[in-house]
């Protein structure tokens, strides 16, 4: 289990965030897991910070602020597909989009792929909504599918 802000994975690199890729590689090239779930939850801090980055790159934080770039391409697609909407209701659509960018960074390690490819891992994203008390789970096929169930909209 890793458990970091936002709960991000971030792309396939050997360069950069090791220690989750390693996770990763052991768990699915040497553990065999046959499921990743990604979880991503309400009134999540680490996407309120993503949605929040100043526009001029400044920063306020060591780690916190490089970590959570991660996520900037759901920003983009949450801002693109929902800028008109309250700043709140953005960072809850982003809370769930930042899981789908993690279930699809997940398909850029060789042993993701393989295991997939062989119908011997399957991927699914999840969104906890501990304020009305609810759970959403979906699953990845070669992309990612509409929610299981619908209860926190």
């Amino acid at each position: 289990m890793v458990r970091n802000i936002a709960n991000l994975v971030p792309a396939f690199n050997q360069l950069r965030y090791s220690g989750v890729g390693a996770t990763i590689e052991y768990a699915v090239a040497t553990l065999g897991v046959e499921n990743i779930l990604v979880i991503g939850h309400s009134r999540c801090g680490g996407i309120e910070r993503l949605m929040t980055l100043p526009e001029d790159g400044s920063t306020a934080n060591d780690f916190v602020d490089d970590w959570v770039k991660i996520g900037l391409p759901a920003k983009a697609k949450v801002e693109a597909e929902f800028g008109h909407l309250p700043l709140p209701e953005q960072i809850h659509k982003c809370e769930k989009e930042a899981v789908n960018l993690s279930l699809i960074n997940l398909q850029t390690y060789p042993y993701v792929q393989e295991r997939m490819a062989e119908g011997a891992l399957a991927l699914r994203g999840g969104y906890y909504d501990f304020v009305k008390g609810c759970f959403e789970l979906w699953e990845v096929k070669s992309t990612v599918t509409p929610p299981i169930s619908t209860c926190c909209k």
